[in-house]
């Protein structure tokens, strides 16, 4: 017996606009997200890319972190690149929970149809590694255009930088112009390659990090939902950690590259990845790793509690507008 025409009308309307929800949720939860992720984490961002892309001009974190707040300050120096990393991580993490979202009901299906919630920390972090391709599109061009303007004085010091110092007056969007117009569309992708292999492999371990630590943080007879603020930090700390342990190789090689190639020509992963292990030694894929675990701990944390928190506050939200 089929069901009436106007109840199957109402249940497909129904899960449209919950998908969709859900979706618009994900989507601004991930912005707020990326918004906080920034703002804490960016100085030590800089020193990160300074020290990847130049391993021999630095001692140290702390040397790379005095050194460019001496000479640039704190707004043009360790926040340089702030408008650029906002795009990245706003877009990057936008699209990447709202993706994230939408491969957890994939995989629930897949998994016969369990409720999403009930997903362990194996199944989420295969949702997050199919969520970080999409990401990885967003994220491209605005992480070369950082990381170009992140290590510019340095490019212009050893001589690399056609211009020289005179050079650091440009800023994002006069960087972006220029790329434009001599490399197209397609020198903003520079990297792409890096970033797939670096994403996708990354957010497996990220969600999975994130999402074990909240199952062992939950208290008995509560939900991991329902962890207070704190834990959450931690937990997201923990996911982001060992994110960046676990792909901070293909990290060091990407930024190599959209740094390096101004000249229209793109050297490939493997060559750029054999290159240093020749010439410098495994210990220079792992330069600047300190920074990068000082940054991300605080940073994913703040990125996590914004996203539960706006989460939580929206869906609150629309079940009072729908009651």
């Amino acid at each position: 017996m089929e069901a009436p025409l106007e109840f199957t009308e109402a249940v497909t309307k129904k899960v449209t606009r919950s998908t969709a929800v859900d979706a618009v949720i994900d989507f601004t939860g991930g912005t707020m997200g990326g918004i906080s992720s920034v703002y804490v984490g960016q100085p030590l961002d800089t020193v990160k890319v300074k020290m990847q892309t130049f391993p021999n001009l630095y001692r140290n974190t702390f040397h790379c972190f005095g050194q460019t707040f001496k000479q640039d300050g704190l707004v043009r120096g360790l926040y340089a690149g702030t408008v650029p990393s906002l795009a990245a991580n706003i877009s990057e993490n936008a699209v990447l929970f709202l993706f994230y979202g939408v491969c957890q009901k994939l995989v629930s299906k897949v998994r016969g149809g369990k409720p999403v919630e009930n997903l362990n920390p194996l199944e989420n972090a295969v949702s997050g590694g199919m969520a970080a391709f999409f990401s990885s599109f967003t994220l491209c061009p605005t992480e070369l255009i950082k990381c170009r303007l992140q290590a510019m004085r340095e490019m212009a010091t050893k001589g690399q930088l056609e211009g020289g110092l005179e050079r650091l007056k440009i800023g994002p969007f006069g960087l972006t112009k220029e790329i434009l117009q001599t490399e197209g569309v397609r020198g903003l992708y520079k990297g792409l390659t890096a970033t797939f292999l670096r994403e996708m492999p990354g957010y497996f371990v990220f969600f999975g990090g994130y999402e074990i630590s909240r199952y062992l943080l939950t208290p008995e007879g509560k939900t991991k939902d329902e962890i207070g603020s704190l834990r959450t930090v931690v937990c997201g700390g923990i996911g982001g950690v060992s994110l960046w342990v676990a792909i901070f190789p293909a990290d060091v090689v990407k930024s190599r590259i959209q740094v390096y190639s101004v000249s229209g020509v793109e050297p490939t992963f493997r060559e750029t990845f054999m290159k240093i292990l020749r010439t410098e030694g495994p210990k220079k894929l792992y330069t600047g790793l300190g920074a990068t675990v000082m940054r991300t701990f605080p940073a994913t944390g703040a990125l996590f509690l914004a996203y539960e928190t706006t989460k939580k506050s929206l869906n609150n939200l629309h079940a009072h507008v729908y009651s």
